[in-house]
């Protein structure tokens, strides 16, 4: 049985910093990629961050060189270290990983088959 759960999300400042925790059961992180994604009311869900089974990371340019995405393989938990937020990334946040997977790149973590509850998070 596979379980994602989100937390760390919450109230941050515009220029402040958040870290977002994914703790998984039922996957091993050290042979599957992972990743997250974000959505808000009435737009569509935004691949922000995957990361390969070997560490390589990809981002979109909105959170290039902001948003960090890493993983502890021995907590099985992914993270997302939030650093500079802007108002423009208040969303639900969600982590997600594959049932089967095709590509391992940020715009695909949106199709993957796994996610949690997500975790909302607000920027002003």
């Amino acid at each position: 049985h596979v379980q994602l759960v989100e937390s760390g999300g919450g109230s941050v400042q515009a220029g402040g910093s958040l870290r977002l925790s994914c703790v998984v059961s039922g996957i091993t992180l050290s042979s599957s990629c992972m990743g997250w994604y974000r959505q808000t009311p009435g737009k569509e869900r935004e691949g922000i961050a995957a990361i390969r089974v070997d560490g390589p990371t990809s981002y979109p340019d909105s959170v290039l060189g902001r948003f960090i995405i890493s993983k502890d393989n021995d907590k099985n938990t992914l993270y997302l270290q939030m650093n500079n937020p802007m108002p423009e990334d208040t969303a639900m946040y969600y982590c997600a990983a594959p049932d089967r997977l095709i590509s391992c790149y940020y715009r695909r973590i949106p199709d993957f088959e796994f996610r949690g509850q997500g975790t909302q998070v607000t920027v002003s």
